[in-house]
């Protein structure tokens, strides 16, 4: 299919810009163009509460900021792990999107500020994810949130994230979780897949990003085989929570989700696969300005309701 035309739209707008791919800036700058993904979603919806708390990681705090949707619970809960490749993104910019996310599901939303490379290299995010997803269990009964209804929510390096933290439950024994929801995910440390060819520039995200993503994140290239950096080279897939994938025609890391998807069904983890077309990279980030994006929203709250079996929004 074509570039859907939004999306065409909004890549000429882009470039009269003079916007440039992330590999040619600092980190510095990376992390300053990153905020206007703030343009590209829609308008804060009002929750019932939010809330700043502070979990306890293995090396340092994680701060967190909990969600909540009308009602009296005990709620769901998704443990949100944003994305921008380990490097750029936070919790203050991806706040309109988990607003919604909350209001959407009718699941608590935590939003994970997990450290970011470079000042804080593999594994610190990882270890944080799982430190903020062990962190909800422990304290279910304080938040308000049902033990047996927790799943782990990601977008880009985000979903990385929680497919990793899915992992790593299953092989220490614990928290049980109820699903995953990977969108656009990276899987794979290698940048050779079909994928990242016929995507390689041109939108938004390109082949040369993510090996500049990967650049900071890793302390070395060697830690690429780590399935805690790449879950698809993981052994074992079984056993997983329940699966949705999402990915994107015109995304370097197409391929990434689509092997990853693949192999969880192999394994008789029950995997929805959605490639979307027409989009690109991170246009779960786009609702906005994006048809589609709000389209995947609408996908999205209706797989976790069900998954999670949340009642319809009043």
């Amino acid at each position: 299919m074509p570039v859907d035309p939004q999306v065409r739209a909004l890549l000429g707008a882009l470039a009269e810009a003079g916007t440039q791919p992330v590999e040619n800036l600092t980190v510095a700058e990376a992390r300053l163009a990153s905020k206007d993904f703030l343009l590209l979603q829609g308008d804060p919806e009002q929750v019932a509460w939010v809330e700043d708390r502070v979990v306890p990681g293995p090396t340092a705090d994680v701060p967190v900021r909990l969600y909540y949707p009308a009602g009296d619970g005990p709620f769901p809960c998704l443990v949100y792990f944003h994305g921008g490749g380990w490097v750029t993104l936070d919790i203050d910019v991806c706040d309109p999107t988990t607003r919604a996310l909350a209001n959407d599901t009718g699941c608590v939303v935590v939003s994970v500020d997990y450290r970011k490379a470079p000042e804080h290299r593999f594994p610190a995010a990882v270890d944080d994810a799982w430190a903020s997803t062990a962190w909800v269990t422990e304290n279910a009964a304080e938040l308000n949130i049902d033990p047996a209804r927790i799943g782990v929510f990601g977008d880009s390096s985000g979903g990385n994230l929680a497919a990793v933290t899915a992992l790593r439950a299953r092989d220490v024994g614990g928290p049980a979780l109820a699903c995953q929801i990977l969108i656009h995910p990276p899987t794979d440390h290698s940048t050779d897949k079909r994928s990242y060819l016929d995507n390689a520039e041109g939108y938004l995200l390109q082949r040369h990003s993510m090996r500049w993503f990967y650049g900071h994140y890793l302390n070395d290239p060697s830690e690429g085989a780590n399935p805690w950096v790449s879950p698809l080279r993981a052994q074992d897939l079984s056993g997983l929570p329940r699966a949705l994938v999402v990915t994107a025609q015109y995304d370097p890391l197409r391929d990434d989700g689509r092997l990853y998807a693949e192999r969880l069904a192999a394994a008789g983890t029950p995997t929805k696969h959605n490639d979307y077309s027409g989009v690109t990279h991170a246009f779960y980030l786009m609702w906005g300005v994006l048809d589609a994006s709000r389209q995947l929203h609408r996908e999205i709250a209706a797989e976790v309701r069900d998954v999670l079996r949340v009642g319809s929004p009043a």
